[in-house]
């Protein structure tokens, strides 16, 4: 019985062959790095993260008794590292889990507790001075429609500057992407808008 020889492959062979199972991913790079042109510069693409397998936090549900002494008025709870916000109604009867944006960096995010103080549909959107000062060529004031910041709309917390509001540009969800405010695809604010009210308890953490 004559055994078959075990053909092992040179170096040179292993390297040429190993080189082609980087192809794929070295186009997708290349593909990945294309500049898109166009972008508005009041709303940049997001600054590329770190990739992620999945936030398997950001879509777990939470109980609201950690958080807060009652449901009175309703809640919402915005987790800033998980990227999500919550909402629970008054009675208990409605629960809403949504994904969210949130700010840039450490030194724009405020966290604590405030309130719903105003809701606007439509609302129109003017830079802070700090932005202005930041960007002095940015217009001082946008109306409502598909360029407004702030989306379809914006439910105003009780510190200046700080809002929950809609977005028209859908690749801020789930991002580090704001001045400071919290930002829902315009779907998902329009959802909370009517569930919420002015007096709804909120907390940042």
């Amino acid at each position: 019985m004559t055994r078959k020889p075990i053909l092992i492959p040179t170096r040179r062979q292993f390297l040429a062959g190993s080189s082609s199972l980087f192809a794929l991913p070295a186009a997708a790079q290349d593909l990945a790095s294309e500049d898109d042109s166009g972008y508005d510069p009041l709303r940049p693409p997001p600054e590329p993260e770190p990739s992620v397998a999945r936030n398997i936090s950001a879509f777990r549900a939470k109980d609201w008794r950690p958080y807060f002494d009652s449901l009175r008025g309703g809640a919402i709870l915005v987790d800033i590292d998980s990227r999500a916000l919550h909402f629970w109604s008054a009675d208990e009867a409605v629960y809403k889990l949504f994904p969210s944006s949130v700010p840039l960096s450490d030194d724009l995010t405020r966290r604590g507790r405030t309130k719903i103080v105003r809701k606007v549909e439509g609302p129109g959107w003017s830079p802070t001075p700090n932005m202005l000062k930041r960007n002095p060529e940015w217009p001082s004031y946008i109306p409502p429609g598909p360029d407004n910041p702030l989306g379809t709309h914006a439910l105003y917390l009780g510190w200046k500057y700080y809002r929950i509001h809609g977005t028209h540009d859908t690749r801020k969800i789930g991002r580090r992407s704001s001045n400071g405010c919290i930002g829902l695809y315009n779907e998902h604010i329009a959802e909370l808008f009517e569930l919420a009210r002015n007096g709804t308890q909120v907390l940042l953490i």
